[in-house]
């Protein structure tokens, strides 16, 4: 399962710590390839290279490139996890349904 996370969670609002929470659980309890979507990859490249951001993504990917469960912030393709950050109150929540969605 590949798991694509769109890039504008990967910074604030985000909590960095939720982030890497969220990819280390679902490479680790999950198998998915974490993949980031991003039109321009070298800025958040280099917001995440030195918080640890990439231990657990695989690559970065265009939009459309690849087929997968989508964390997203607005309904774009089939299988989409809506949301406007990854923090705290919302890491579990989001597990679930990416859990859910990769079942589908």
């Amino acid at each position: 399962m590949a798991l694509i996370i769109r890039d504008q969670l990967v910074t604030p609002p985000t909590w960095f710590a939720s982030f890497r929470d969220l990819t280390l659980y679902c490479h680790v309890f999950l198998h998915a390839e974490v993949l980031i979507e991003s039109e321009d990859p070298d800025p958040y490249w280099r917001w995440m290279r030195p918080r640890g951001g990439m231990d657990f993504v695989e690559d970065f990917v265009r939009p459309g490139a690849e087929d997968g469960v989508r964390l997203d912030v607005e309904p774009h393709y089939p299988r989409s996890v809506i949301t406007d950050r990854i923090a705290p109150e919302n890491v579990h929540r989001l597990i679930a349904q990416i859990r859910g969605c990769g079942a589908a």
